[in-house]
């Protein structure tokens, strides 16, 4: 076939070089023109189906795979290998896997235009377990009632099997055959708490990109969770945000502690922003000595004063965090934990104009996060640490905490060249 006449539905074969952010496979045409394909890494030879077709670039499907590369090993997902949306990067060695996250961040931050950023040491955490890792679920239901993960791209589900990144025990009796069945076109929510605890509790669909946090009927367990992080009790409906690996919350408020430490900071105020039930706020206090103030739309979240932040100083804000933060006294230290849309603009000009000696900026999608880091390169901070987080084992999600702090030399005069 003449590539250059390529349509919509039409067939081609490539091979695949690298991996592009949103766990797209990366070849080219044989007339130069950029092919993504998801489910595909590099060393592969695949077939794939033109979707989207450019001038500059096509976007495919995965029909088949012609000639397997190195990285291509049995799938770890048997939901994957029906379809699944859950895990896919099911067949590719996990001993690659950061590498490949790395080069896809290195190549966002590359696209950022930030000058030094090539030079900066990033820190690289893998969290066991990386299978069996995830222990809080969110399933749909179909027509006749039976629960299960959602295909690739679709609102058909696979009901018949699970995935391997649930915890143990997780959909015990939701999934399968035998199952219990549920209300049609409804969403279920499983957790398996820190104290042991299961809870499944159902819920509508939710419209795409947003969450539903009202819960309409519990169907097991008390439906409010309890988690330990430090010694310290969080307890929450089971449909408010925590984060899904079971070593995550302890990771990241670690490495938040850490970093603000020790910074003699002048004003004795933190900032927790879409704190949610209040993970940062024990490193926040500690790092600053004085109060907290946490905000976050969810009512699953801060509806409930948190028994393990009795003995913290901490005022919880219920508000969307761009209509609130310019009004906030100002802090010495900010937590910023946005959604995979990032803080933007707004957010961060708040932030960057209350002058805090330290961030803490966590970001979930690296494209949203290299644009944050250059809105905050144009409001005269810049990144000092960072670390990518491989908080999502089989998939091409990760997390990256940085640490923000003001770029001194932006501040100098330029030196004059006569």
């Amino acid at each position: 076939m003449n590539e250059s006449a390529l349509s919509r539905g039409d067939t081609l074969e490539v091979t695949i070089d690298r991996m592009a952010h949103g766990g797209l496979g990366i070849g080219h045409a044989s007339d130069g023109r950029v092919v993504f394909v998801p489910r595909a890494f590099p060393g592969d030879t695949v077939r794939a189906t033109a979707g989207k077709v450019k001038k500059s670039f096509i976007k495919g499907e995965l029909d088949s795979i012609v000639t397997a590369g190195e990285l291509r090993v049995p799938s770890s997902c048997p939901a994957a290998e029906l379809g699944a949306g859950c895990c896919d990067f099911a067949e590719l060695d996990p001993a690659a896997e950061l590498d490949i996250k790395m080069d896809v961040l290195r190549e966002q931050l590359r696209r950022s235009g930030i000058e030094g950023l090539e030079s900066l040491a990033i820190e690289q955490h893998d969290l066991p377990p990386v299978r069996g890792w995830r222990t809080r679920v969110r399933l749909g239901i179909d027509k006749q009632g039976r629960a299960g993960l959602r295909k690739y791209r679709s609102n058909e589900l696979v009901t018949s099997v699970g995935c391997t990144q649930l915890a143990d025990g997780l959909i015990d009796g939701l999934v399968g055959d035998g199952a219990r069945r549920f209300t049609p076109g409804a969403e279920i929510v499983a957790v398996l708490d820190g104290a042991g605890n299961r809870h499944v509790v159902e819920t509508r669909k939710a419209p795409r990109g947003r969450r539903v946090e009202t819960i309409r009927e519990v169907i097991e367990g008390s439906g409010t969770v309890v988690e330990y992080v430090n010694g310290r009790e969080f307890s929450f409906p089971a449909t408010a945000f925590w984060q899904a690996h079971v070593a995550a919350p302890e990771i990241y408020s670690a490495a938040a502690g850490q970093w603000l430490a020790g910074r003699n900071y002048q004003q004795k105020i933190a900032w927790d922003l879409y704190g949610g039930v209040g993970l940062f706020a024990p490193a926040l206090s500690e790092a600053t000595g004085g109060k907290v103030i946490s905000v976050d739309y969810s009512p699953a979240a801060t509806a409930t004063t948190q028994p393990g932040l009795r003995d913290i100083d901490i005022a919880v804000k219920s508000a969307k965090v761009e209509q609130v933060a310019a009004q906030l006294p100002q802090p010495g230290a900010v937590v910023l934990d946005p959604p995979r849309t990032g803080a933007g603009e707004q957010v961060i000009r708040a932030v960057a104009e209350a002058k805090p000696q330290a961030v803490v900026h966590v970001g979930c999608d690296p494209a949203t996060f290299a644009r944050d880091l250059s809105l905050w390169h144009s409001a005269g901070y810049k990144p000092e640490k960072m670390a990518l987080i491989n908080a999502f084992p089989g998939t091409h999600h990760f997390e990256v905490i940085a640490l923000i702090t003001p770029d001194k030399e932006a501040d100098k005069p330029a030196q004059s060249s006569v």
